[in-house]
């Protein structure tokens, strides 16, 4: 157990000022706000269509720097990838991950950070992919919508109190 005069007699020797600045310069990020050069993340529903065409384009550059870069298969990122939402959104979150791991206020963690949740994420595309079942038909394999129907019941509910207890 830790005493107050234990903590007092505890000191870590330093080198020179050069530690100071070293350990300011790593934790920077954690104290100040972030002058974000990565651009802006946008949710795909609320875009223009002149957002969405820049948006699109660089996302498709990007997915042929990440599928040559990791050589990932197309049982990952199939080719038809851009006619399925589930698999653009999860590319489009990783592009706005790794994006961001090297903005001009990383300490250097950010790559790291990205190259930690990449292989989570390669999982969930491969999921994605083995479920739109493109791959297996060597062919795309249009997406069917599912639009929850509007239930007459639904408004008459969401008039209620719906707390346990209440």
């Amino acid at each position: 157990m830790s005493t107050q005069a234990d903590d007092a007699d505890f000191e870590v020797g330093r080198v020179s000022d050069l530690d100071d600045e070293l350990t300011a310069e790593l934790f920077r990020s954690s104290f100040q706000p972030s002058p974000r050069t990565a651009g802006v993340t946008r949710r795909w529903r609320d875009m223009s269509p002149e957002q969405a065409e820049v948006v699109w384009q660089r996302l498709f550059e990007w997915v042929r720097w990440l599928v040559a870069t990791y050589q990932l298969t197309a049982s990952v990122v199939p080719d038809c990838w851009w006619r399925h939402s589930e698999l653009v959104a999860e590319l489009y979150a990783l592009q706005r991950a790794e994006m961001a791991s090297f903005t001009s206020d990383d300490s250097g963690f950010g790559p790291l950070a990205f190259h930690e949740r990449l292989p989570h994420a390669v999982e969930r595309l491969r999921t994605h992919t083995r479920t739109a079942g493109c791959v297996g038909l060597q062919s795309h394999k249009e997406p069917v919508a599912r639009v929850v129907p509007a239930e007459p019941a639904f408004d008459e509910w969401k008039l209620s109190a719906h707390q346990f207890g209440a």
